[in-house]
């Protein structure tokens, strides 16, 4: 199988959500996710390696996203969460890396069904 590369590979569109905090009107403080934009992706899942298979035993599945390197998708780190925007899908991200050091893309390796 032909592994497709360029923008007509990324079928999928994800949605970035940073953590914010506010205020809850009781002196208490509200945690949740806030969306801050919005990209096209590849959601690949990850096989093979043990580790993969043992996280698939407990219910957690590694994918690869691939998106277009740019200032916003650079300025993602692992504190952030992203959501698959078709399916509503939540992924924690693991790492993010250049892959081809061109800045063309970007690879983030996300994990879902983790606590996070």
């Amino acid at each position: 199988m032909v592994k497709r590369s360029g923008s007509g590979s990324l079928s999928e569109r994800v949605a970035f959500l940073q953590q914010v905090e506010g205020d809850d009107g009781y002196g208490g403080v509200v945690v949740g996710w806030q969306e801050q934009f919005q990209e096209p992706a590849r959601l690949s899942p990850k096989l093979g390696s043990e580790p993969v298979v043992a996280g698939r035993l407990q219910g957690i599945q590694p994918y690869l996203l691939t998106v277009r390197s740019s200032a916003r998708t650079r300025s993602v780190t692992p504190a952030w969460r992203v959501r698959n925007v078709r399916t509503g899908r939540e992924y924690n991200i693991k790492t993010s890396v250049n892959v081809d050091e061109r800045n063309a893309y970007l690879e983030m390796l996300v994990v879902e069904g983790e606590a996070g």
